[in-house]
């Protein structure tokens, strides 16, 4: 079949421009500068009640990176930032890139274990994080190359005497941060203090520039760090400006984003191309805290809502939802997991908005598609390869397969990553000859709209997060009574997907309590395993291989 062979073209919806100019912006500072420069007097972020422009998130960036480079940091170091949705996020990646620094997201939900394969793995020399989770760097510190350490709290940027309360409530009331020791740390109100001294060197950066090391379990294996460049997230945050511009006019759009900005979907969609808009973006803290969205909702006029399925399917079925006047309601997406058709068909009768379902890589910064938002969209897909992206199935062999044909999902853009950072192997086999290998099964309708058939073979899919069979089996395989391990993903009415783990014990007194007490111990909260189920042996291969594919079809 011919590789120009692209039938999505034929229905793109009017308005969207069939490609993008990846280098508009020689990096994502000049995009940023430009923001600025043009919306300066706008509202640019909410977060719980308080908001700052895009002057002050200019100025205040500006100091950060000042501060950073005050601290003897070089272009190309890395920073993590470790945090909820809070106004200092945005100040913080804008300072990092401004001193040139490499950023690698990371989610406050892990545990030490995680955080030091991550913080070790990228070699991060600072770090900024929100204090609830500054017990657990405390732990693992020592391991890692980390020598800045900037804390910051809940309520630090809300004012007085809003923040004081936030943080005495978060403190002292719900005791949401555990006592911590970290020699030398600084607040993020001190780094902005001290950050007013000095003078920001410019940092000039260029297209092929690494700025993001975002971490995902990729295709296969392990936690690797995605290498995104100013390139692919330029690219990206055009494709998904261009995709909505008949919808949006500048410097009038509300966004709603409940989703964590260290996760790739939020940090492209939500914070980059959303800016290119002049939007006012309401951080969600905590999207599991439903009254807190809800409120937000009654009380804003948003007219742009990302989630997840689980998080629209929550917010349907709250009681207060059918009081929400949703006129102004423009665009809503869902990513990072399949959107159910009874969700969506819910979603569009309850605010007559339709819900688009898009699809995405980390290793595609993340966008490759997305339903149109004009109403043509078809539920159960996802959608039409976004500008200046190809999208093809093929087969075991790397055959090319025509419409209706299933095959593995391949994508080639702008938005493709570099590569894994310090895996050439693993970089070679997940991107070939320009295209990346999603491991993901669907087909191709033959009006060029692409749907999913099977996620990737082993891979479990828990709230939009990967969650890898491995990883789950070598933290069991750590318990003295365990002898064997194997875990799938189950059927879940609330996540999509659960981890369900077998056991072959070695020791008879081991129960279903202690695994689940284990897991806690040494897995972020969505990997632990909702299901424990023991057994005499586990079904193998000739060669011993646990065969997880015969325990899925058993748990259908």
């Amino acid at each position: 079949m011919s590789s120009e062979f692209k039938p999505w073209l034929n229905n793109y919806p009017a308005g969207v421009p069939i490609k993008i100019d990846p280098d508009q912006y020689p990096t994502v500072l000049h995009f940023l500068q430009e923001i600025f420069a043009r919306f300066s007097k706008l509202k640019a972020f909410s977060c719980m009640g308080k908001e700052i422009t895009y002057a002050e998130a200019d100025r205040l960036s500006t100091y950060m990176g000042a501060y950073l480079q005050s601290r003897g940091l070089q272009p190309g170091d890395k920073i993590a930032i470790m945090m909820p949705n809070l106004l200092q996020y945005p100040i913080v990646l804008i300072g990092a890139l401004r001193a040139g620094l490499v950023v690698v997201n990371t989610n406050p939900l892990y545990t030490p274990r995680e955080m030091q394969h991550q913080f070790k793995d990228s070699g991060a020399k600072a770090i900024v994080i929100a204090e609830n989770f500054a017990a657990n760097l405390q732990k693992v510190l020592p391991e890692t190359d980390i020598k800045i350490v900037i804390t910051t709290s809940i309520g630090e940027m809300l004012g007085f005497p809003k923040g004081n309360i936030v943080n005495f409530v978060v403190r002292k009331i719900k005791r949401m941060v555990p006592a911590y020791q970290l020699v030398n740390a600084v607040t993020f109100s001190d780094a902005i203090s001290q950050g007013r001294k000095f003078s920001l060197k410019p940092h000039q950066g260029h297209a092929d520039e690494v700025i993001l090391l975002q971490y995902t379990g990729g295709t296969t294996g392990v936690s690797k760090g995605a290498m995104l460049t100013n390139r692919n997230l330029v690219a990206n945050m055009l494709q998904i400006r261009a995709w909505m511009s008949p919808l949006l006019k500048e410097g009038e759009e509300i966004v709603l984003c409940p989703l964590p900005l260290y996760h790739i979907f939020a940090f492209t969609v939500n914070l980059l191309a959303m800016m290119g808009y002049g939007t006012l973006s309401i951080l969600v803290t905590n999207a599991r805290d439903l009254p807190s969205v809800i409120k937000v909702l009654k009380s804003s006029k948003v007219s742009v809502i990302t989630g997840v399925n689980t998080l629209f399917n929550a917010l349907l079925n709250h009681p207060e939802f059918s009081g929400i006047d949703f006129s102004a309601l423009k665009v809503t997406v869902g990513g990072g997991m399949a959107v159910q058709r009874p969700v969506a068909e819910a979603w569009k009768k309850a605010t007559g908005c339709a819900l688009s379902e898009g699809y995405g890589m980390t290793e595609s910064s993340p966008v490759v598609s997305v339903n149109p938002l004009d109403h043509t969209g078809k539920l159960g897909t996802i959608g039409l390869p976004v500008p200046s992206t190809e999208l093809r199935i093929v087969d075991e062999q790397g055959n090319v397969l025509g419409p209706e044909q299933i095959g593995e999902i391949q994508a080639k853009g702008p938005q493709i990553m570099k590569g894994y950072y310090n895996k050439p192997e693993e970089t070679a086999k997940t991107v070939v000859d320009g295209w990346l290998c999603t491991g993901d099964i669907g087909m191709m309708h033959e009006d060029g709209f692409f749907q999913i058939v099977d996620r990737k073979k082993d891979m479990i899919l828990v709230s939009g997060f990967n969650v890898f069979p491995n990883e789950i089996e070598e933290v069991l395989m750590t318990h003295p009574k365990v002898l064997e391990a194997a875990a799938i993903g189950i059927q879940d009415a609330k996540s999509g997907e659960a981890v369900k783990v077998f056991i072959v014990k070695k020791d008879n007194s081991l129960t279903q309590k202690e695994i689940i007490s284990f897991c806690r111990e040494n897995l972020t909260g969505y990997k632990v395993p909702k299901e424990v189920e023991f057994r005499t042996e586990l079904p193998k291969t000739n060669v011993g291989k646990i065969l997880r594919r015969m325990l899925k079809e058993e748990n259908g």
